[in-house]
């Protein structure tokens, strides 16, 4: 039996005993985590669907600890503009493993049967009310609303990622963002970061006004207007 679920917004297909990298999580190393958005479990040739959750399916994994990634290199120069800027970056994550799956949908179940037994074309018909559902699932992913911060002139993947574990995802959130609030958001991450002029070009972005926005960019000394 295997199943796709989704983990800390990424989707995995996951099988027992398999050792799986997820984003970092809260809980603490040995505790065991119940991951109950399963989009679809396959067991043999049945194949169940969610819509986009399966009701009632979940699976069991084990913290077996929490970790860094390999370290990736973001380097951003502009010409004739004495702008280089060099960020090193490494994804926080946590190792599990999948103890169980489990499509506990009792109802489901009961009713998978009983329409089987009414008729075989019953079955030819379940991939085409199928095909629907496999649609639905992307859409409901698209509708998180995330937008690239790293547009921002001063923001690079590092600061983007902690303004959206932060809660800042959008150009209009960042631009209704206090500076003071975004300085202690990102109080940790190394470097030396100016986000004065962050949420007015967070606002510029927001508009749609991107050539305004790179005319001050191009004006502009990483992020900051020459005095």
């Amino acid at each position: 039996m295997y199943a796709i679920v989704e983990i800390a917004g990424q989707q995995f297909k996951i099988e027992k005993d398999q050792k799986v990298f997820v984003h970092r999580l809260q809980e603490e190393e040995g505790a065991t985590l119940s991951l109950d958005k399963v989009l679809l479990v396959g067991d043999g040739d049945n194949i169940t669907l969610g819509a986009p959750a399966i009701e009632g399916a979940f699976a069991e994994a084990k913290v077996l600890g929490h970790l860094k990634g390999d370290k990736v290199i973001v380097f951003k120069k502009k010409r004739r503009k004495g702008y280089r800027k060099k960020n090193g970056h490494r994804q926080y994550l946590t190792q599990i493993q999948i103890s169980s799956i489990s499509l506990s949908g009792g109802t489901k179940k009961a009713d998978a049967p009983a329409k089987a037994k009414k008729a075989a074309p019953v079955k030819e018909d379940a991939p085409v009310k199928e095909s629907p559902a496999k649609k639905a699932a992307p859409k409901k992913a698209a509708t998180t609303e995330v937008d690239d911060l790293k547009k921002v002139e001063g923001i690079g993947p590092k600061i983007a990622s902690t303004l959206v574990e932060a809660g800042i995802s959008t150009f209009a959130q960042l631009a209704k963002t206090d500076v003071a609030k975004i300085a202690e958001i990102i109080a940790d991450v190394r470097g030396s970061h100016v986000p004065d002029s962050w949420p007015m070009q967070a606002q510029l972005a927001a508009d749609g006004k991107w050539d305004e926005l790179k005319k001050w960019q191009d004006e502009a000394n990483g992020g900051v207007m020459p005095s």
